[in-house]
């Protein structure tokens, strides 16, 4: 019994010393020993040979089901305008006026909404071209070699068995230390050392975090990192953007109220530091957060307010509409875009499916989180331009750094019905292509 004891004892000892001495102090001063580089490429090697041994399994064996396309459906890439005036051009129908077969049109465009519509497929996970050897997948292509069997298998054990008690114990020092530390931060008074203590605090402690996730991050860009009293804007995958955005400087968050975990390390934070936490219902707190970030970027001593004006987490393809509210404030917009490597794990939170802490063991558990950071030019509105094309501007120079699709649809769709403005505005549309322009078809317009 007493060797039992000392085994433990030691292995205790063993894990507290690689713990702290090879992965805190390194993450808290910014170090790496190359530990995750040699480990990310070693898993780079094995999902390749995987990929190849799918592939190969799929010709030996015609009864393996193929992954569906990325999408169901075959949308074509004209406007209204030009596929409505192409069906009445074949039907040799006159401009300026009704034919029943335009319903035809709509008819179409509702049934591809109802079966793969381009809002809520950017609410479910991402699928992949290949199994990247983890259990959360729809096909079961473990099963087509015994080699690959085998390899899923000492997959979970390295997974569940080794990572995940690590980063879990790394997770926990992380927080710990976040909401001690900042705690103790604001019984000090309001001084410069106060700051300086709680920017210390907030660096070391999300580095630690993101080892905790054996994240592999690489900024882009640098000479472009939000400034003080800028606004730092950046598309939204998941609550652990905050942990990548802020290994690199600190932000003053702004965001939505949560409860539980979330809630404690949200109250904690805000004790040292200026953030600002609203409910996402209350229209008389959100006039008074704005007048708050005004106040706060007025103030060029302060942290930058990072936001993120989707107000919602999409799925790591896509960038949709940004709230103009962000861009009322004033003051430098740096915008920053954010991807996610699909392949090493799924960052992308389901908060209708998952919880918090549900999601965090789903990550915890992943082979990695790999992502690119690119720090775009700042910006600032122009002269005549209003905050929602400043807005659309931002988005879309977001999306084409960051390869994601730039939709125009309001994120709040997941939760909402479409607003009566969007039926309006098609009807508009409609009407303008029968009536045209001083009588005159937009058809004959669009093919003249």
């Amino acid at each position: 019994m007493e060797y039992l004891w000392s085994l433990a004892v030691g292995f205790l000892q063993l894990w507290m010393f690689v713990v702290v001495f090879l992965i805190m102090l390194p993450a808290m001063f910014g170090l790496s020993l190359g530990v995750t580089g040699v480990y990310i490429q070693i898993l780079v090697k094995i999902l390749e040979w995987a990929t190849i041994r799918i592939q190969r399994g799929r010709l030996e064996q015609p009864n393996v089901p193929i992954p569906l396309p990325n999408g169901i459906i075959k949308r074509e890439g004209g406007s209204m305008e030009q596929e409505l005036c192409e069906l009445r051009r074949s039907r040799a129908i006159e401009g300026g006026e009704f034919a029943l077969s335009d319903v035809l049109y709509f008819f179409k465009k509702g049934l591809e909404s109802i079966v793969d519509d381009e809002v809520t497929q950017r609410f479910s996970s991402e699928e992949l071209a290949s199994w990247n050897l983890l259990t959360r997948t729809n096909l079961n292509f473990h099963y087509i070699s015994l080699r690959l069997t085998i390899i899923w298998g000492l997959g979970v054990f390295v997974r569940y068995c080794i990572l995940f008690p690590l980063r879990l114990t790394l997770a926990l020092i992380g927080l710990s230390w976040l909401v001690a530390g900042l705690t103790i931060i604001g019984l000090l008074p309001d001084s410069s050392l106060r700051g300086w203590l709680s920017e210390l605090v907030h660096l070391t402690c999300y580095r630690i975090c993101a080892r905790a996730l054996s994240a592999t991050i690489r900024y882009h860009n640098k000479q472009n990192k939000p400034q003080r009293g800028g606004i730092c804007v950046a598309n939204h995958t998941t609550p652990i953007d905050i942990v990548i955005l802020a290994n690199d400087r600190c932000y003053a968050m702004v965001g939505q109220i949560h409860g539980g975990l979330m809630g404690i390390i949200q109250k904690a934070m805000v004790r040292s530091c200026p953030h600002v936490w609203f409910e996402r219902s209350e229209m008389k707190d959100r006039h008074a957060v704005t007048s708050r970030l005004k106040a706060h970027v007025a103030a060029k001593t302060k942290l930058p307010i990072l936001i993120f004006p989707e107000g919602t987490c999409i799925n790591n393809t896509s960038v949709m509409m940004f709230k103009k509210g962000s861009f009322e404030i004033g003051g430098t917009i740096y915008p920053v875009a954010i991807k996610y490597d699909p392949r090493f794990g799924d960052a992308f939170w389901n908060s209708s499916k998952y919880n918090m802490l549900s999601y965090l063991l789903r990550t915890m558990t992943s082979w990695a989180i790999v992502v690119n950071v690119w720090y775009l030019p700042p910006m600032t509105i122009e002269d005549k331009e209003d905050a929602a094309n400043f807005a659309n501007r931002v988005k879309s120079a977001i999306a084409s750094q960051g390869g994601l699709l730039d939709l125009a649809w309001d994120g709040g769709l997941k939760r909402g019905k479409v607003k009566d403005c969007f039926k309006e505005e098609q009807q508009k549309m409609y009407s303008s292509i029968i009536v045209g322009q001083n009588n005159i078809s937009l058809c004959d317009d669009i093919h003249s």
